[in-house]
């Protein structure tokens, strides 16, 4: 049995089952539903999901494999892969170095620390900086394409 065929059936198996349980989920109605979540009984509303996580799951961990099987496949395409991942941490190195870390007190009570507020500011300078980086490869893009006309 080759790979298509599994992904055919799991595929058709998973989305017949989602699509019972909305059936269900329909018929029950509104009012059932919201009678027994106050006593605490969640019903087909948990199995959708869990079902839905179950999808989720499914298809992040195929294409983590998929993408690393043909990255590892092509010497080439594995030298760029490293050198991306490689600059992206660089620039996580950048905005960790440009970062700095304050306590502060958070809205219920407690405190952040300041290796907490370094990593969060650090996240933050990291999107800034790949939103420049984006911005000007598309203006340099943009501007090259201009010139060679």
């Amino acid at each position: 049995m080759n790979i298509q065929k599994i992904t055919n059936i799991v595929s058709w198996t998973l989305g017949l089952l989602g699509l019972l349980f909305l059936f269900i989920l329909i018929f029950q109605g509104d009012d059932s539903i919201e009678a027994n979540a106050m006593q605490g009984s969640y019903g087909f509303v948990s199995y959708m999901i869990w079902l839905a996580i179950i999808v989720l799951s499914v298809v992040t961990l195929s294409t983590l494999v998929f993408s690393l099987k043909n990255i590892a496949s092509d010497k080439s395409k594995l030298k760029k892969f490293g050198m991306s991942i490689g600059s992206f941490l660089l620039v996580i190195v950048i905005a960790f170095v440009f970062s700095s870390g304050v306590e502060t007190p958070m809205g219920d009570g407690k405190m952040l620390s300041a290796t907490g507020s370094r990593l969060v500011e650090t996240g933050i300078k990291t999107f800034y900086f790949l939103v420049l980086i984006a911005g000007g490869l598309m203006v340099y893009n943009s501007v090259s394409k201009l010139f060679k006309k």
